[in-house]
């Protein structure tokens, strides 16, 4: 499958949620920019696309079996939901456990494991961010301790910080 078909199947699978719709469409954009702009390899690329299409494909079922889309919540329920999501998409076995891996992980602050990873992490905290309001103070602090892509913390400056001195 492309990606655009991918993101086709994850809009029907969202069932209508517009908000998941529209972060994960969000995501994805930022992610693809970042990546496109860090020079990552085409196969990276579309790993990075991919993860961040399906990153929050435990949404509704975190809704439903906690009340709540915590973090880690998400990234538990994530890997079994993202590999039946993935399975009949034409991806190998080595991209569906590398999607997999991020989604269980695009929570997970410490020890990023790979550009893919980072540009994920980086891209759902700017949409995090623009979408709940983060203090400056917190975008400094994720800035300074965890992005590390150039079009990361630039996108990040000029979208929160620029006028801040930050």
């Amino acid at each position: 499958m492309t990606i655009a078909e991918i993101m086709e199947k994850m809009i029907v699978f969202s069932k209508g949620n517009i908000h998941d719709i529209d972060h994960l469409s969000r995501v994805w954009t930022f992610a693809k920019t970042i990546g496109e702009l860090e020079r990552v390899d085409k196969d990276t690329l579309f790993i990075i696309e991919i993860a961040a299409i399906t990153h929050d494909i435990a949404c509704p079922l975190c809704r439903e079996k906690y009340g709540n889309t915590n973090g880690r919540h998400q990234e538990k329920e994530g890997v079994a939901l993202v590999k039946s999501f993935l399975a009949d998409t034409g991806l190998t076995d080595m991209q569906i456990e590398r999607v997999a891996y991020l989604v269980g992980h695009h929570h997970t602050f410490q020890n990023i494991d790979g550009i893919d990873h980072q540009i994920l992490i980086e891209a759902d905290y700017i949409v995090n961010a623009c979408e709940n309001g983060y203090s400056e103070k917190n975008i400094s602090g994720f800035m300074n301790t965890v992005m590390k892509t150039d079009t990361g913390k630039r996108l990040c400056r000029q979208m929160f910080c620029e006028d801040n001195g930050i």
